[in-house]
């Protein structure tokens, strides 16, 4: 698959987010389509890119979960201008390969971009929540 762009950190994009409890029971593909957060892009030496996102949602996470509240500000730019309020969970991820994703788009636009300070905040939390627990889902398969 030939990618019309390149994916970065803090950039928002439509995809059907796969939450890690729906996985646990067996569940193979998201529900929905919702904008997520890419955390983390890294392209190997093989030339495939290795995307960690986050989702995005208008439910307040629950006392158990790690999650940021997005601000008006930043929904601005992340193109998610229609969301009154909502999050970014940062203890689970998707993991997929752009090249090889069913999910991702070639042509998929990038919705917005959240900004440098905000990603670094994201990050941190997001390393965070991945050394005490994180539930990873791989949609490689």
């Amino acid at each position: 698959m030939t990618m019309s762009h390149e994916f970065r950190p803090g950039q928002v994009i439509d995809y059907p987010y796969l939450w890690a409890w729906q996985h646990e029971r067996g569940e193979t593909e998201g529900r929905k389509h919702r904008p997520t957060c890419v955390v983390a892009a890294v392209r190997a030496s093989n030339g495939l890119t290795h995307l960690a996102l986050l989702a995005i949602t208008t439910q307040p996470p629950q006392g158990d979960r790690v999650a940021l509240e997005v601000s008006d500000i930043e929904c601005r730019r992340a193109g998610l201008v229609d969301l009154k309020r909502c999050w970014i969970v940062v203890d689970e991820y998707n993991y997929d390969i752009v090249e090889r994703s069913w999910y991702i788009e070639s042509d998929g636009a990038i919705l917005g971009r959240f900004s440098k300070a905000f990603m670094i905040k994201i990050a941190t939390a997001f390393a965070e929540a991945t050394r005490r627990f994180s539930r990873r889902v791989s949609r490689t398969d």
